[in-house]
């Protein structure tokens, strides 16, 4: 009795079909992860506000964009916080300045990165080298 060399002719259909439904499976859990990311299921990122900023002979000016909380935005000269207060109060908006308690080196580089409510995000909104 050779069990090795017998088979049933039914045998040939079951390595295809496990491989499709191994496939369609693959599929699918990639939809719902594509698609759980597209709807921002596993929670987002705050997005950063868009605004437009420039320097010129000291001033620092948001030129236009969103208006921004004071309180979310940091000035940086050569990575140090630049002390100092912008000209509105509360939000920042077009046209306001930042008032430098001191003007910035002749050659500092002069960063406005805004900070998220939360803190948990950041992002660099302006960068110029004076």
């Amino acid at each position: 009795m050779n069990l090795f060399t017998q088979s049933s002719g039914n045998d040939r259909a079951v390595s295809p079909v496990i491989g499709v439904v191994l496939m369609i499976a693959v599929v699918v859990i990639l939809a719902a992860v594509v698609g759980a990311f597209a709807t921002g299921v596993f929670g987002g990122q705050s997005d950063a506000p868009q605004a437009a900023f420039s320097y010129d002979s000291g001033d620092l000016t948001m030129d236009s964009g969103e208006n921004i909380p004071s309180e979310q935005l940091t000035v940086t000269t050569d990575g140090t916080e630049a002390s100092g207060s912008w000209s509105g109060s509360g939000d920042v908006t077009a046209g306001d300045t930042y008032e430098f308690t001191s003007d910035p080196a002749d050659d500092a580089t002069i960063k406005v990165i805004w900070t998220s409510e939360d803190g948990d995000n950041s992002a660099t909104l302006f960068d110029t080298s004076v």
